[in-house]
Formats: structure tokens, sequence, C-alpha cells
């Protein structure tokens, strides 16, 4: 481990450092609640809105409670050769449909929908610009998003608590020129011979953990590295997030 916290990387940051972690709430007036989400140069705004109605499955299948859903898009300006929105092709492409299922997934494991009511909470990431880890940000700025649209749900007199079981965050790591790292921007991920994705509550259980090797493999020793700088990681943007939720 002692090699691991010693490796400095081009951008100065340890090996298991986080890139600076910023959150500016109310991004958005209109919405519920909202959050601009920054990881280094990675920017996301999170946006929640409610309607006060569930989808017709849930309906015709007489669920009770409401219903958690995302979506996520990168703007065309986001990276740094112009991405065409997918309403030009007139399809969500694989990569943001696979992404915005994974947001959907975390936020609905750690909240319970039963106490939503009878509505649907849309949660929106539209990734202002892209340098690796866009949807671990998107993750942890929802959480933030969502934590003050519930306050609100609950001023209004709407719910009569939090639906939140747990907070919920996510973070980058992988194995980059031989090293394990946290965080990774683009330049790393873009070389790293291995990327995973974590994601987890603040009760110390995963929910998801997305790893894969590019053209390579990865050791049991790697892994267990690779999870221990995760949850360092992921302990320091739950701090981050009750901060950002306090201050003014």
């Amino acid at each position: 481990m002692s090699d691991l916290i010693a490796t400095v990387r081009p951008d100065g940051r340890l090996a298991d450092q986080l890139r600076p972690v910023r959150f500016q709430r109310d991004i958005a007036p209109h919405a519920t609640g909202s959050v601009l989400v920054e990881f280094g140069n990675t920017r996301v705004i999170c946006a929640v809105t409610i309607e006060e109605s569930v989808p017709r499955w849930m309906k015709e299948q007489k669920v009770e409670g409401g219903w958690l859903t995302a979506e996520y898009s990168m703007l065309p300006y986001s990276t740094l050769d112009r991405k065409a929105r997918d309403i030009s092709k007139l399809k969500l492409d694989g990569r943001s449909q696979e992404i915005q299922r994974l947001i959907g997934r975390s936020l609905r494991a750690v909240v319970d929908l039963e106490k939503l009511g009878p509505r649907t909470v849309w949660v929106d990431c539209d990734v202002l610009q892209a340098d690796g880890g866009t949807r671990t940000a998107s993750i942890t700025g929802s959480y933030v998003a969502l934590e003050q649209a519930f306050r609100r749900l609950i001023a209004q007199g709407k719910i009569a608590a939090s639906p939140f079981r747990h907070a919920v965050a996510a973070i980058s790591c992988g194995v980059h020129e031989g090293r394990v790292i946290l965080d990774l921007n683009y330049i790393e991920d873009s070389a790293a011979s291995v990327d995973m994705n974590v994601v987890a509550s603040d009760d110390g259980k995963f929910i998801e953990i997305q790893a894969s090797g590019e053209e390579a493999t990865f050791s049991d020793t790697q892994l267990a590295e690779m999870l221990g700088v995760a949850r360092k990681g992921i302990h320091q943007l739950f701090e981050a997030q009750q901060q950002a939720l306090i201050e003014r």
C-alpha cells in the first residue's frame, strides 16, 4: 500500500487521491432539487423534477408507492470533438442507455419507493464537461439533488419523511501503468488496463461494481486494492455530500 500511496500522477495527485470535488446547489431554479457537481474537470448538472402520477405499468399491476427513473446525456460541447445529440440519430446510444440505467438502479437501491406516494421522480443528468468519471459524478451529484427535492416535498406536506434509506455515492478506479489508482481522468481512463466503477451506500455495502480488463486481466490482489481505494474515496464523497447539504 505504501507504494500505491507514493505514486504521483501527471496532475500531481497521489494514487489514492480524489480530484477536487465541488457541489453548487440550486443550479436549475425550476427543478425541485438540483446541483452542479464537479469531479475535477468533469462537470454534470443533476436535476430532479416530480410528476404527481406513476407509470402506466404501475397502475395496471397495482404496484403501491412511486417510481424513480433517470436520464443521462452528454451535451454536444462536453467533449473535445462535438458529440451529436441522440435526437439527431433518433435513438439513445448504447452507452447513454447503460449509464442512465445504472444511475436509476443506484438511486432506487437506497430509496423507499412506497414512501414517495403515487408520484414519479425524474433525475436528469446532463454532462457539461467530460474528463472521465461522468457516471460516478452523476450518481454522487444526484444524491444531493434528490435530498434537496425530498426536503422540499416534506416542507410542502406531500411526504412525511425522507424516503432515503441511505446515502449513495460512486467513484472510479483502475489499473494504470501497472498501479491501482483512484478517480481516473480521461487521459488515465483511456490508457488504463483495467477500469472499474464502484457504487456504495453509506452503511458500507456495495450497490454495483463494474470492472473490466481492457485487453488485459487483473489479479485478486489488484481487485482488493481497487476496492480498498474505492471505499476510501466513497467515504470522502459522503463527507462532501453532507457538507454541501448543510451549506447555505
